[in-house]
């Protein structure tokens, strides 16, 4: 029972940004159509080289790849080096998962 009414909230968090950011922009837009503005400010001049879809793959390529080695990393403290299991496996899997991560951005505005 707690796991459906934890899921109708994620969800419904995930739905109410989605609407406030959607209308959040379409009221903006409305707004400074009547005020004369030209069309072309809401496109970017800016054009990207690399796609959304490479930038994606990488990010998440390099995440999976740093929760992978945060486990056998603490599987090695927990086994060899006697380290708590509640410590190593949280410890070392958020680590490298923000370090991955961090590595994907880096890396993905090397694309662009």
């Amino acid at each position: 029972m707690e796991g459906v009414i934890v899921t109708g909230f994620v969800f419904g968090t995930l739905f109410g940004i989605f609407y406030l950011f959607i209308t959040a922009r379409h009221k903006e837009r409305l707004s400074l159509i009547d005020k004369g503005a030209d069309a072309s400010i809401f496109y970017s001049s800016k054009k990207r080289t690399a796609p959304i879809w490479k930038i994606l793959i990488l990010n998440i390529s390099l995440l999976l790849m740093g929760v992978g080695v945060g486990i056998f990393l603490a599987g090695v403290l927990h086994y060899n080096y006697n380290v708590d299991a509640e410590v190593a496996y949280p410890g070392t899997i958020f680590t490298l998962a923000g370090i991955g991560l961090f590595l994907g951005f880096n890396l993905s505005k090397k694309l662009e």
